[in-house]
């Protein structure tokens, strides 16, 4: 009966998956609905934290947007890749990898996406290898961000299993695996593929007169606004934030209030409202412009996905964990792989790290599974690439006008399937043996 709720678990997030977003959340409502009243499981708990965290996270960076940063922000990306054309294929990851790690959010790389794929023609490099690699790399950043509610929730719920576990103990693992596991797969990256001059569908394009004009005459560049002094204003004020995130991490004793120490939950919510309403005031921003942009629709999105995923989820995890324990804790203490296997399955089908880590992270921790294994296998909630319907990669797909980047005849064999499976698991191993290490 458990593999049949188990697998009807996973219709449901299927069946939400081809809706995208909020379609997720609400199916997966559906299913949480059945599980209560027909399967009859004892409700589980919403993800109160971890929504709280996204809306305040994205809030500010919508603030950030509306105010102009994310505009400096690319500009900045862009000199830099524009400096350097020739290696666009390693620079353009670590620029998407920076900008999600300080956003928590891998949402801005619809912005710089264009003007990859422009510097990479413009070199006569084929736009797959820069491009295919950046989109991977801004979800590879996911769990080395601060600021990412994946992480928030791990350093949660493993600070209550051991009090000496910090952010700086999470982030000393995931942010030197997954940037070793981004540069691996750059090199990688950069042999792909034939040359662009011997890639059949950039010479299809070219023959057809209309495609030809666009792909020559197009230049996709932000150099040529000339942005306000508060749009670098609230680029420091944001990186403010993220400096005092990590001060108060740092020093446990300034969040000491009353005997009690406040989780870093708390504070992240409390900065990230507080710095919004600071850019806000400084750059006398005009609240209309904040639900405008991409940042806040996609992250409220994302907000809403996660509520439905993972009651659901954890209505079930908490029905079926007796059963786990008794059957699968061997396995999985003899054999740590297989746990980063059951998370990466679970993201393939959920669509949203945050999500993998609030369904599988208490699972982990009941099978009584060690830190390092927790932590160091923690980049194996990022496997929705494994199917190419996630929204940066359709849009890679998109922005690319050579035809390069692309999903394949069968469909698995797309321009974003090695990237993600070199990165992810060279993360996974590079991030074992750190943990290993450090716990």
């Amino acid at each position: 009966m458990l593999i049949l709720q188990f697998i009807f678990l996973l219709l449901m997030l299927y069946l939400g998956s081809r809706f995208g977003g909020i379609g997720l959340g609400v199916v997966s409502g559906i299913g949480l609905m059945v599980k209560v009243f027909i399967f009859k499981m004892a409700p589980g708990s919403p993800p109160v934290d971890v929504m709280l965290i996204i809306m305040a996270v994205v809030t500010c960076a919508s603030i950030l947007e509306a105010a102009g940063g994310l505009k400096y922000m690319l500009q900045v990306a862009e000199r830099i890749l524009r400096k350097h054309p020739e290696r666009v294929t390693i620079i353009a990851p670590i620029v998407t990898y920076t900008m999600t790690l300080m956003l928590g959010t891998g949402h801005a790389v619809y912005s710089i996406m264009p003007i990859i794929g422009d510097v990479a023609l413009k070199n006569k490099i084929r736009p797959e290898r820069p491009m295919a690699a950046a989109s991977v790399a801004s979800q590879m950043g996911i769990t080395a961000s601060p600021l990412s509610a994946a992480v928030v929730f791990y350093l949660t719920s493993m600070s209550e299993l051991s009090s000496s576990i910090t952010l700086f103990h999470i982030l000393g693992v995931t942010i030197p695996a997954t940037f070793l596991g981004t540069m691996l797969m750059s090199l990688y990256s950069m042999r792909r593929g034939v040359e662009l001059e011997d890639d059949k569908e950039y010479q299809r394009r070219m023959q057809d007169p209309d495609m030809r004009e666009k792909i020559l005459s197009t230049t996709a560049t932000s150099l040529d606004e000339t942005l306000p002094a508060s749009a670098r204003n609230s680029v420091m004020l944001f990186l403010l934030a993220l400096a005092c995130i990590v001060a108060v991490a740092m020093f446990p004793a300034v969040r000491t209030v009353q005997g009690a120490t406040i989780g870093m939950s708390t504070i992240i919510q409390m900065m990230m409202l507080a710095f919004g309403g600071i850019i806000l005031l400084v750059t006398k921003t005009p609240t209309s412009k904040v639900p405008e942009g991409v940042v806040f629709k996609s992250g409220m999105v994302a907000a809403l996905a996660i509520f439905g995923i993972a009651w659901m989820s954890d209505t079930y995890f908490r029905h079926a964990m007796p059963t786990f324990e008794t059957s699968i804790v061997g396995m999985v203490q003899n054999y740590p792989w297989t746990f980063a296997l059951a998370m990466f399955v679970v993201s393939v089908v959920v669509n949203s790290q945050a999500a993998v880590c609030r369904m599988m992270l208490p699972v982990g921790m009941a099978m009584g599974l060690p830190p390092a294994v927790l932590v160091g296998l923690m980049p194996s909630s990022y496997g929705y690439f494994f199917i190419p319907n996630y929204p940066s990669d359709i849009a890679t797909c998109n922005f690319d006008a050579s035809g390069t980047t692309r999903i394949g005849k069968f469909y698995f064999n797309h321009s974003f399937m090695v990237p993600g499976i070199i990165s992810v698991g060279s993360a996974c191993v590079i991030g074992y043996f750190i943990a290993n290490a450090i716990f």
